[in-house]
């Protein structure tokens, strides 16, 4: 059997908050050191309010970009009034990762016990970027990195992964 190479995805990070700055910006600063740790590029880091229209115009922007092949982003995934992460990301995806946000919320089952059906986490592919809408905490966001997302893109992971799907995405 052939060893499967590594191949460095170029990742864009997307903090959505009405608070946060780049000087405390805990959750995208922890989501860029793993995605450079991993051996990714990350291409973009941005941060947007909680808004659904500005939130769909940047997602929009990437997704347009055929350099980005994933994005991540963390908040605005709660039950508040200003939380619109999916629904700003939603109607973007061609297709939807169900089971993402079911495994990330057993996962965070572990730690926060039944907080965790608080979290609205979805993920998807849309025009042959994958997409991660995450919670705003730097745990939720480090759950969601080192459990789920690293090991999907990751080429070596067997028996699958998101990676080796990617020169498909596109077929019609």
């Amino acid at each position: 059997m052939t060893e499967k190479s590594f191949i460095p995805l170029k990742i864009a990070v997307l903090t959505i908050s009405d608070t946060r700055t780049e000087a405390d910006d805990t959750s995208g600063n922890t989501l860029v050191e793993r995605v450079n740790a991993a051996g990714h590029q990350v291409i973009s880091k941005k941060i947007v309010p909680d808004n659904i229209y500005q939130i769909r115009a940047l997602v929009s922007a990437w997704i347009a970009e055929a350099e980005v092949n994933v994005i991540i982003s963390t908040g605005g995934t709660g039950v508040t009034g200003r939380d619109g992460t999916p629904e700003g990301v939603s109607p973007l995806l061609d297709k939807q990762l169900d089971g993402f946000g079911e495994v990330f919320r057993m996962l965070s089952y572990q730690d926060i016990k039944t907080s965790t059906i608080q979290s609205r986490a979805i993920a998807g592919v849309a025009n042959g970027t994958y997409i991660f809408c995450l919670p705003g905490s730097s745990g939720a966001c480090r759950t969601a990195w080192d459990l789920l997302i690293q090991e999907q893109l990751d080429a070596r992971t067997r028996p699958c992964n998101l990676v080796q799907l990617m020169p498909r995405l596109l077929e019609k």
